[in-house]
This record gives structure tokens, sequence and C-alpha cells, in this order.
């Protein structure tokens, strides 16, 4: 995450996908409980920051993004000033290449670069805890964007903790082939729906625990074993076009591939050697010229 805004004032806001996802129950504050393995990616937006003035303003590059008090870099900027008392005023430009409603965290990505960038700006008042506090009041995944890699979510999403040194090298580089169909899915939609199907739509902890436990003990599982995913079913439910797809480039390809977050983008994991231009073609012919397709790496 940026520290120096003065010699960079563009900072990278990077989209995440779900290796894992276990959602495990509901919590009495109808939030849900889970289990996941978030990792950015080399892709996604760009937050940049012109320090002047009393106030926050934001600018962006999409029409579609809300530039008020609902944007979640100006909830970020508000948190922040709350928290620390700092008086200083930002206009935030946002490019934005992440999609809304996919799955990816762009929303959540934008405001803990935001927050990150303001921290380093105000001269650092808070500590790398204290700012992921501060992130976890704007959004329950906002904190895992400010760890530079792959984190362990519990809780909401909330509690975060880096991947063991030895696991994330395992997996650090690895090819992602991202694709997402010309429509969104609300991530309230798909959590109310997996309730409405509890406790049939939920994991058990202790097996969710289990099994990322088994994949990060071993020292020579690649990602593509870890890969799950507990809101798939209730989303392929209504959604018909993803796991159509999904099944398609399994069985044609041979590659590991998984819908991410709460959908709607999916995401296949390639090997370095392998061609991607029949799966982009795979892609392209099932869902249209409106399809979303980029290829990058965990970062």
């Amino acid at each position: 995450m940026p520290a120096d805004v003065t010699s960079a004032p563009e900072f990278p806001a990077p989209a995440k996908i779900n290796l894992f996802l276990a959602v495990t129950g509901r919590r009495p504050d109808g939030f849900h409980e889970l289990l996941s393995v978030a990792a950015p990616l080399v892709w996604g937006d760009t937050v940049a920051l012109e320090p002047g003035g009393s106030s926050f303003t934001i600018e962006c590059d999409d029409p579609d993004i809300p530039v008020g008090a609902d944007n979640l870099v100006m909830k970020a900027a508000a948190a922040f000033a709350e928290a620390t008392g700092w008086k200083g005023g930002v206009r935030f430009t946002l490019q934005k290449r992440i999609p809304a409603g996919a799955g990816l965290g762009g929303g959540s990505s934008d405001a803990a670069s935001a927050l990150a960038a303001l921290n380093a700006l105000a001269g650092a008042p808070l500590d790398q805890a204290a700012l992921s506090r501060v992130a976890s009041r704007v959004g329950s995944d906002c904190a895992l964007f400010l760890s530079g890699g792959p984190v362990v979510m519990r809780g909401r999403g909330e509690r975060v903790e880096p991947l063991p040194r030895e696991t994330y090298r395992r997996i650090r580089g690895t090819r992602v082939l991202v694709f997402k169909p010309g429509f969104a899915v609300s991530t309230a939609w798909a959590y109310a729906r997996l309730a409405a199907a509890s406790p049939r739509g939920y994991v058990r902890p202790a097996d969710a625990e289990a099994r990322l436990a088994a994949w990060t003990a071993s020292p020579v599982a690649p990602a593509a074993e870890l890969l799950f995913n507990s809101m798939e079913p209730a989303v392929f439910e209504k959604y018909v076009a993803l796991p159509a797809l999904i099944a398609q480039i399994r069985s044609r390809f041979g590659i590991a591939v998984r819908m991410s977050g709460s959908g709607s983008a999916c995401f296949a994991l390639l090997n370095e050697s392998a061609e991607a231009g029949p799966v982009v073609a795979a892609i392209r012919a099932a869902w249209g010229p409106s399809a979303l397709i980029v290829e990058t790496r965990i970062a």
C-alpha cells in the first residue's frame, strides 16, 4: 500500500479473487460469518490524491459510479478524519477498471487505498492495527486490501491475517483469467438467498477450517487444490449462465475455475504454458462482446 504521497500521487487499488470462501452461518447483527482466502491481483483501479483545502471531493471516469457521500472512498476519508482529527482536504480522482457487482472488491479496494494514502499524507497517525479497524468500519472486506498480499479472512471479513510466507510463495504470480458477464450480482441479494436456504447453505466451521488447514500444511499443494465457494449454489440457481460456462471451461480445457465472492465475476487459474486464447474465445462465444475478460496475476 502507498507510503509516500509526495512522490507518487497515484495509488493502485487491486481487484481480489476468493480462492476459498466458506460461509459458515449468520450472526445476530445480520452479517454472515465466513472463512476465506482472498488474493489481490495485479490488475485493478487507480486512486489519485490531490491535497488541498479542508474538505473531500471525488471525481470518477465511470459515470455510473456515485461521487457523493455514498462512495466508499468518501466514507473512508470521513472515517479517517473522525478517527484522527485530521483537518486537511483532498480531491480524489478514481480510475475504474473493476466493475461493480462482480465479487472482485472494487469499492472496498478503492477505500483501502484512499485510507492508506491519507494516513501517509497526514504523517501516519494510525498504526497498521488502527488503520485496519477504521477500514473494517467502512466495509467488511476493506481491511484485506491493506495487507498487500493474500490473506485469510474470518468473522464478517474484518479479522485478517496474512497467509504463511511459504504458502504465499506457492501462489504468488499465478496467472489468472478474470471474466465477468454483462450482468452484475447484488451482494446483499446473494447473501439473503443463502440465508433463506439455511442451514443447508452454510458450511460447518470445523469443516471449513480443516480444509484450509490441510491445504496450508501441504508444502506443494497449488492454488487450484484450494478452490471452493459455498455461495455458488445459491447464485447459480438463478444465474445459470455462470455454471454453464464454468462447466464448459472445465471439461474442454481441464483448468480450475470458480466464481469470486458473490459473483458475477469468475476466474480461471492458468499454467504458465497454457494458451489463454482458446479460453477467451469460449467465453466470448458464450457471453458475447459485453463480457469483461482480463488476464492478470496474483500479486
